[in-house]
Parts: C-alpha cells; sequence; structure tokens
C-alpha cells in the first residue's frame, strides 16, 4: 500500500510541477480531448464524481484559462464545454502519469486477471472504507472485455 501511495503521491506532484493541474484536472481535460463538446453533467458520470465536485473543477479550469463554456444554441440552459487552446497545451506537456501506464500494462493482463485484480482491490478499497469517495473508480479506467462491474 505504501509503494502504491508513494508512487501516486509523486506523480501527482510531477503533473503539478508541469502542468499545474491536480489529477481531477487532467482526467476532467483529457475527458474533453476527443473533440465533442461534453456537459457537466456528462463529465460527472464519465468521472463517477459528484456534480458539485465537477461543477468546482469546471469553475477552476476555466478561471485558468483551460476550457471554455458557452450556452447550447437549441437549448439555452445547456452548457457546453470545450478545451481551450491553453488546455490543448497542457494536455501536450502532461506526464503520461500512473492512470496511463496502469491502463496500458492492465489492458495486456488476461481478462480473468484483469477480474481477478479488480475484485481483490475493490475488496481492498472497502476494507479501507471508501463509499464516501468521489474519484475515478478502477473499473472505469480499465473494465476488461467481458466483465461488467456492479
Amino acid at each position: 500500500m505504501r509503494k502504491v501511495l508513494r508512487v501516486s503521491n509523486a506523480n501527482s506532484k510531477a503533473l503539478i510541477r508541469e502542468t499545474g493541474l491536480t489529477p481531477s484536472q487532467l482526467i476532467l481535460l483529457q475527458l474533453l480531448d476527443d473533440g465533442r463538446e461534453k456537459t457537466a453533467g456528462e463529465i460527472a458520470t464519465s468521472m463517477r464524481i459528484t456534480q458539485a465536485t465537477t461543477t468546482a473543477l469546471i469553475h477552476k479550469l476555466e478561471a485558468l484559462g483551460f476550457i471554455l463554456r458557452h450556452k447550447g444554441e437549441t437549448d439555452r440552459r445547456r452548457v457546453w464545454l470545450t478545451l481551450s487552446t491553453r488546455g490543448e497545451q497542457a494536455l501536450a506537456i502532461a506526464p503520461d502519469g500512473v492512470h496511463a501506464r496502469f491502463h496500458e500494462r492492465f489492458s495486456r493482463l488476461k481478462d480473468w486477471e484483469q477480474a481477478m485484480m479488480i475484485a481483490s482491490l475493490e475488496r481492498v478499497a472497502d476494507m479501507l472504507g471508501d463509499e464516501d469517495l468521489d474519484s475515478q473508480t478502477l473499473d472505469e479506467a480499465a473494465t476488461p472485455v467481458g466483465y461488467e462491474t456492479a
């Protein structure tokens, strides 16, 4: 556990040093990097975080100039999010990070190995009492083909 926490902490510090972004902010920018506009609700669902947390991230990223917001043309109540040029530049210089390395290596595992690892890590998280945490879950980042999580 300590090794995982040390690697994660070192990665977070490197990310902040390189880009000025936290891991959560980087994940949000990465979600917008597919060229499609997204709503705050879509971001919240993808990141598996609350609307309030999403709103706080969006406000911060907009204030820093990393994202742009605009109202929908057909439905003015909808607010769409896109990457700004500064956001694209931040993504270009951001280190790959522990999530990317993990996902790349995890995807090379056989389906049964992925399923066992997910089950084990979910069990550890339950033992640590993560019920109230808002963060991207392992199963969202790397669900094996043919394996559905609850």
